[in-house]
């Protein structure tokens, strides 16, 4: 390939990625309606019941037939994971890198196919999809450089004040052991490679349960580990009902430590029952976000447009990270409400496989429902939808789950101004400060992702106030969206975040040890 994928080449891709996209497009759509098994101690494991994943973007199409663990499969992969831990545990760190490097290595040289996958599974246009799976082999490297470049964590401190003997002393960062990794259907091989590479360069061993929507990202990362030669049991991959399989890896004495991305109440959920019992295990929960722009008097409003199109309608509205309210000086309010509009009527929906459409399904029939409930809640609550509000039930659009972006502009009082929606609308207000939008911005339980567009000058006073993990300034790819390994760290504070470290960040791997000091006297 004679350019690497990053979302800087999402906006300006070269041909020669369309071509590969396609013909990859037709390799993975050939292989559809095929079985699927377990990945558990390094061999694939049937299961007396299967999922059958249809596609978002045609409810027809079969996408394939997936192993529906049960309980005895979860204990199953359990205890795998727990007798390969003290192997794995003492590996040494450059061959336990060498493995990951090759895994992240395989995920590149398979990334169309792997974003073929996608697009079919989750409906991401190409774009969305190949970032995605980029972003997958990208976080092997990642954490393999950042482990190695901190000494894997094993610190020499000042010897003891003492006469007559020398004490000398370390602080050491080990594992934990069985590390459960559950992730979410949005963006289902990054968010469980990122958690699955750091747990393992750090000497864990990994449980992955892959969203039920999603069971076929994840089966093709157990995959590329499978295939770079991890030891059998190092990883295993678990596809089901989150009710049915969820609960054993959370209560499971076995586990010692658990990642999950998802909605706030499930997550909180997890973090207070990792707190109970015979002692505290260690949660790295992130939860979702209702992710607020402020556009003031000063800004750019083609760049502003720009922004928050992509980061509120990209894949439909459904990132953790995607823009939720919209705060805007009152004073360009209608100029920027103009332009945004130009930019909703321009984007092409349908088929996401197709080049020229930018806008594919919601992902799941749920969030399809979701979506009439709240733009009805909005109308009869009385907020004016100034875009969209319907789902598309014409043409070949009605076999998918597709519905319109949609700008609403409502008071503050309305009550979804404080739901994480997980779709394609936004909600405008109009302020008549920076303070103001401030005030509201900062009005949730929530605190992941922020934006602004204003002056250089009032940049400082946006980031010294906002609370949020993650913030952009006049960043036309993306009002709140775009983090990428190696260049942005992403996490969230208050209710988004159970810990206030952001993954790809220089505090993401040590969540995933404990600490012990070691003295010794000569």
């Amino acid at each position: 390939m004679s350019f690497k994928l990053t979302y800087a080449t999402m906006f300006d891709p070269p041909e020669e990625l369309h071509q590969r996209f396609e013909a990859a497009m037709a390799r993975v759509s050939a292989g559809l309606g095929r079985h699927h098994p377990l990945y558990i101690d390094g061999k694939d494991r049937e299961a007396a019941a299967v999922l059958h994943k249809m596609s978002p973007a045609n409810q027809q199409l079969l996408i394939g037939e997936f192993a529906a663990a049960t309980r005895a499969d979860a204990e199953a992969a359990l205890r795998a994971a727990q007798a390969a831990y003290p192997a794995w545990r003492d590996t040494p760190a450059s061959e336990r890198a060498r493995l990951l490097r090759r895994a992240g290595e395989l995920i590149e040289e398979r990334v169309y196919d792997i974003a073929a996958a996608l697009t079919l599974e989750v409906g991401k246009n190409r774009m969305e999809a190949l970032g995605e799976a980029q972003e997958a082999a990208d976080f092997f490297q990642v954490y393999c450089d950042e482990f190695e470049r901190e000494h894997s964590f094993d610190r020499p401190l000042p010897n003891d004040p003492l006469s007559g003997y020398t004490s000398r002393n370390r602080s050491v960062l080990k594992p934990y052991g069985v590390w459960a990794v559950i992730t979410p259907f949005n963006f289902p091989i990054a968010l469980a490679a990122g958690p699955t590479a750091a747990a393992l360069i750090t000497g864990n061993t990994v449980v992955l349960k892959g969203a039920t929507a999603t069971p076929w990202a994840g089966r093709l990362l157990a995959d590329a580990l499978r295939d770079a030669g991890l030891p059998a049991g190092v990883f295993n991959y678990l596809s089901g009902s989150s009710n049915e399989i969820g609960a054993v890896l959370v209560d499971h004495p076995i586990t010692a430590g658990v990642t999950f991305t998802g909605s706030y109440e499930v997550g909180r959920q997890i973090s207070v029952k990792l707190q109970t019992g015979a002692y505290s295990r260690p949660c790295i929960a992130e939860m979702g976000g209702k992710n607020a722009c402020i556009v003031s008097a000063r800004a750019d409003l083609t760049r502003a447009a720009a922004g928050i199109l992509r980061s509120g309608f990209g894949m439909g509205g459904q990132k953790c990270s995607a823009l939720s309210r919209l705060y805007v000086d009152r004073q360009v309010a209608d100029e920027l409400i103009e332009k945004i509009l130009a930019q909703i009527a321009a984007v092409r929906i349908g088929d996401p496989a197709r080049r020229e459409n930018w806008l594919g399904p919601v992902a799941t029939r749920s969030g399809y429902d979701d979506y009439a409930r709240y733009t009805r809640q909005l109308r009869e609550s009385g907020a004016r939808i100034l875009s969209g509000g319907e789902q598309l039930r014409e043409g070949a659009l009605a076999q998918g789950l597709y519905v319109r972006p949609t700008l609403a502009e409502a008071e503050a009082e309305h009550p979804l101004w404080q739901k994480e929606m997980f779709l394609p609308i936004v909600m405008l207000k109009r302020v008549a400060s920076n303070d103001e939008a401030m005030a509201l911005a900062n009005a949730s339980p929530l605190g992941l992702t922020a934006g602004f567009y204003g002056a250089s000058d009032e940049i400082p006073w946006f980031q010294e106030r906002i609370e949020a993990g993650v913030t952009y300034a006049n960043r036309p790819q993306g009002a709140t969206t775009g983090a990428w390994p190696g260049y942005q760290a992403f996490g969230g504070w208050k209710g988004s975040g159970s810990t206030g470290k952001a993954i790809g960040s220089f505090y993401y791997l040590p969540q995933y040890l404990r600490e012990q000091s070691q003295t010794v006297v000569e």
